[in-house]
């Protein structure tokens, strides 16, 4: 099968583009925190504790390493011309699902013509290499139509089950301290281990934790959930690259610093036999039916993606849904999500919906994507893990704010935001369900905002608003303590994008 691939050209351009502007500040600046060489390679500069900012530059699709391929299509669909698209789409998903995989595990691609296709229920992905390509993603496109006032997610993108632990392969980490930054670390023994073992880097969530962090003691109103021991444990799913007597050396860095007063930390082998990889949804408008402005009976997510490894969205659109244009949920890993845009939502405009781009997963990548009307537009759930990067990306009309959402997510790099509201990484104490602090190693690198909050936890790290553009605001609640702030308002910042230039740096090497 012949494969034909152009985003990691464009991403070459775009790295040639941000060198050279590196040379039209001749008196810029540089963070404190990490600075470009002359030969393009970038020096970290650690805190006071070792902590470093991490390397984002292994997220989305094969980590950066493989380009987003065209695939040789093998089944094309004619638009129906009564427009029920939903059997004719899910029959054709079902009958390349059954053809034999190629050397780089695709099936092949589905090739839907450019008319209407309405759909009544939802359409399921649930194969590996298998990509649903359209004929372009405005009006005279291939357009799909959620129809009926049923809330529901229009394109699952989905494998099953989830990461199973393998028996006996669990070994403690023996650092006092694991610096953010950090790919390396001791173990007990690292006898039971090879390079190449795909393992879950354990972060606990101990008692002790939780209340220095004071999330047991959230100011209470109905509905809110004081944080629980054990509730909040952190699996970050990494590779072994190289091992030294029993260091263990991983291919993505430590996104919070692990402490052996909060139990330190843990590493076990896992399989996850019911995940699918390379598939891809590509050049395509969704669209919903809705009876009002405010109707929440109608389409809710137009792609949601679960369970999945290696996997890409590109170049589609959504109109009139209430949640999301793509959803990157459980289980999903090394997913890029590029080009895409979301407007138009239609719902209530209060909690849990207008979330446009929506990430739970991790090492997933969003970038060149646009939001209008939207509330949490660049945003992150409960407990995920990173690193996870949002860059050049816009907001327009938004109602709330971009940033960490909900509970804790660690290690995400806002890069290069524009947006015409705000980016909050704060303690949002009894906010929602009670959520408390947002997030930690949150990083928000030459973003553009109306004003954002950016505070430290009480305990085990910190965030960052590096060459931010826009006013600085206290934060919901005013007592917390300031986060790092760098070069706020200052024009200039050499290192225009902090992912580009590490994406680059590594790829010098």
């Amino acid at each position: 099968m012949k494969i034909k691939s152009l985003t990691r050209i464009g991403l070459l351009c775009i790295i040639a583009a941000s060198t050279l502007a590196f040379s039209k500040y001749a008196e810029g600046w540089q963070s404190k925190l990490v600075t470009l060489n002359a030969d393009g390679t970038l020096t970290y500069h650690p805190d006071e504790q070792g902590n470093t900012l991490p390397d984002f530059s292994r997220v989305g699709y094969h980590e950066g390493d493989r380009e987003i391929p065209t695939v040789s299509i093998v089944k094309t669909v004619e638009a129906p011309k009564d427009g029920s698209g939903q059997q004719l789409i899910q029959d054709a998903i079902n009958e390349v699902a059954k053809l034999k995989p190629d050397a780089n595990g695709f099936r092949g691609a589905i090739l839907l013509k450019k008319g209407t296709y309405k759909v009544a229920d939802s359409l399921r992905i649930s194969t590996s290499g298998i990509v649903l390509r359209g004929e372009g993603s405005g009006k005279d496109g291939t357009v799909i139509i959620a129809t009926g006032a049923v809330q529901r997610t229009l394109l699952h993108v989905a494998g099953n089950t989830a990461i199973h632990e393998v028996s006996g392969s669990r070994m403690q980490i023996t650092d006092e301290f694991v610096p953010v930054g950090a790919k390396s670390f001791n173990v007990q023994s690292a006898a039971g281990y090879k390079v190449g073992d795909k393992i879950i880097l354990l972060r606990p969530s101990p008692e002790s934790w939780i209340h220095d962090l004071k999330m047991d003691q959230i100011v209470a109103r109905p509905g809110t959930k004081q944080w629980k021991p054990g509730e909040y444990d952190l699996h970050y799913e990494r590779v072994i690259t190289r091992i030294e007597g029993n260091k263990i050396y991983m291919d993505n860095p430590v996104v919070m610093q692990m402490e052996a007063q909060y139990g330190g930390g843990a590493i076990y082998k896992y399989n996850f036999p019911g995940r699918i990889k390379e598939v891809g949804v590509e050049d395509i408008r969704f669209e919903s039916e809705y009876a009002n402005n405010v109707d929440e009976n109608h389409g809710w997510i137009a792609v949601a993606v679960r369970n999945v490894e290696n996997g890409w969205v590109r170049n589609v659109a959504s109109r009139y849904f209430g949640y999301a244009c793509v959803s990157t949920e459980t289980g999903s890993k090394n997913i890029t999500v590029t080009g895409c845009v979301c407007t138009d939502a239609k719902s209530q405009i209060t909690g849990g919906r207008r979330y446009s781009f929506n990430n739970t997963g991790q090492l997933n990548l969003f970038m060149n994507c646009h939001a209008e009307d939207g509330r949490h537009d660049y945003v992150t759930g409960a407990k995920v893990c990173g690193p996870n990067v949002f860059y050049n990306s816009t907001a327009k009309n938004t109602h709330a704010d971009i940033g960490p959402h909900h509970r804790w997510a660690s290690g995400t790099l806002y890069d290069n935001i524009v947006s015409d509201g705000e980016i909050n990484i704060q303690d949002r104490g009894n906010m929602g369900s009670g959520h408390g602090w947002s997030g930690v190693t949150q990083i928000l690198w030459n973003c553009t905002v109306s004003k954002a909050a950016v505070q430290k936890p009480w305990v085990s790290g910190q965030n960052y608003a590096i060459g931010l553009h826009g006013g600085k605001d206290p934060g919901h609640f005013k007592d917390r303590m300031d986060g790092y702030w760098e070069g706020q308002n200052k024009k200039g910042l050499e290192l225009t994008s902090l992912y580009m230039a590490q994406f680059k740096a590594r790829h010098l090497k």
